[in-house]
Formats: structure tokens, sequence, C-alpha cells
């Protein structure tokens, strides 16, 4: 299946990390984030991509032309000439579109972009490129498929300190509760999707708003409750958590 991956936010809360470098390319461990959402996908055997590009789409662009395993794998010199360890390539098979989809468009604009290079295939998959999850796709997909489906997500309960507060009429507080207490679910990315959805998507829309609203009432929106490794870089903060978790050799998102 084809993987359209959204890599066109301006990432504003990671500023204080870098003003330049656009967020799928915020490295965890020695690779971008981008780069271990791809390998996620290849390991379940979709190397099929389309990089929705937008903030410095070409520093994406430059990074894939550019890619050297060399720059991350053990490597050796002999006589002035460099030999890798392995012979093989950690990205043997990707093949990768590069799409420009504007600076300030949203989701919705974005996927509607990558329409036509779907092909005929009717079932393709989608996410947001700051995340990393052990999600099974497999068996995403198998819910997907069995429920009729036009679009699934994965629905997580990220770990938060924030805390939800039940209150009576007067605001008195009545409770505290936390997201593992209720049952609310995050829309986690990680989509499997009917190219029927774009029946549903209208120019302009959010994906999330009015599309999702009208798949809702037609019962084709459903929502694939996992409740194992999720997270997202949304903030610097989130960006050191990754590097702390990687140099402990903590990387459960590695399923390959």
């Amino acid at each position: 299946m084809k993987v359209v991956l959204f890599c066109g936010g301006l990432g504003t809360r990671l500023r204080e990390h870098s003003e330049t470098i656009p967020k799928p390319l915020v490295n965890v461990g020695s690779r971008p984030i981008l780069w271990h959402l791809m390998k996620y996908y290849a390991s379940f055997g979709h190397t099929e991509f389309i990089l929705c590009l937008g903030y410095r789409g070409d520093l994406i662009r430059r990074f894939f032309c550019e890619y050297d395993s060399r720059d991350t794998e053990n490597f050796i010199m002999e006589q002035g000439v460099c030999r890798m360890l392995t012979e093989t390539s950690d990205v043997p098979d990707w093949n990768i579109r590069f799409l420009d989809t504007g600076l300030h468009k949203n989701i919705g604009e974005r996927l509607l972009a990558a329409r036509e290079h779907l092909g005929d295939d009717p079932v393709f998959l989608a996410n947001y490129s700051d995340q990393l999850s052990d999600l099974p796709m497999n068996e995403h997909i198998a819910f997907f498929k069995e429920n009729n489906a036009a679009v699934s997500f994965a629905g997580v309960k990220p770990a938060q300190s924030f805390h939800f507060v039940e209150t009576v009429a007067s605001g008195k507080v009545s409770a505290f509760k936390t997201i593992s207490d209720v049952d609310l679910w995050v829309n986690g990315g990680y989509m499997v999707l009917n190219q029927k959805v774009f029946d549903y998507v209208q120019p302009g829309e959010e994906l999330v708003e009015q599309p999702f609203e009208r798949l809702r009432d037609a019962g084709l929106l459903y929502c694939y409750r996992y409740n194992g490794f999720w997270k997202a870089m949304d903030t610097f903060k989130d960006k050191l958590s990754f590097d702390q978790m990687d140099g402990e050799g903590h990387q459960p998102w590695i399923v390959w």
C-alpha cells in the first residue's frame, strides 16, 4: 500500500530546538523522526511513500537525495577508500514521491493534492510525520477491512500530567480524573483509508473536522484503540524525552 506522510507543518513549538530544520528532520538518535516512521512502515512491506511537503521541504528532499548510510552505520577506510562493513543499504526498496503541497495548507488540502498519485489501489495509509509507535499495522488494516470503513485511525491514550476536572453548577470541583480514568481516546494518526474518503472532503477543509463529521454520520469512520507505545514530538521537551529513550536503548518503535 502507498503511504502518504504529511510533512509540511511549521513546527512552531519546536522552534527553540531549531529555527530552520523542519520537524520531520528533527533527529531521534542519529536519524530524523521521519526516517524512523518510514522504516516502521517498510517493516510491514509498505515502501511506496508520498511525502506531502511544505515548510523547508527542500531540506527533506536534500536529506533523501544525498542519503548515505555511512553517516550513521559503521564503515572502514582502506587506502583512502571508504567501505561499508555491510554491503546492504538500510533503505533498499524505498520509493519516494516528493510532493510540494504548499506552505500554509492544512491536512485535508495536502491529502487532496496526493490523490492523483495514489493509483488504482483502493486502500492506502496516511500519517503525520512527528510521531512513533509500535502499533501492529497489519492488525489495524484487518480491523479496517472487517468494518468496511472509509477511514480508521489509531486511538491512543498518551501519558499526560494534565487532569480532567469535574465541577458542579456552582463551579465547585467535584472530581479529578486522568486520561486513563475516562473513556477518551486521542487521534494518534496511523490512518488506514479507502479512496472513497475523497467523496467526503471538500477543497479547503481540514480532514479531521467537516470530512470526519460526514464520515461519522455515514457510519464509515472507525477508531482502532491501541494501548501500546505511542509518542509524538510536539515540543522541545518531547525531543529531549526521545533522546533519553534512545540513549538508554529503550526504543519500542523499532519493530524491524
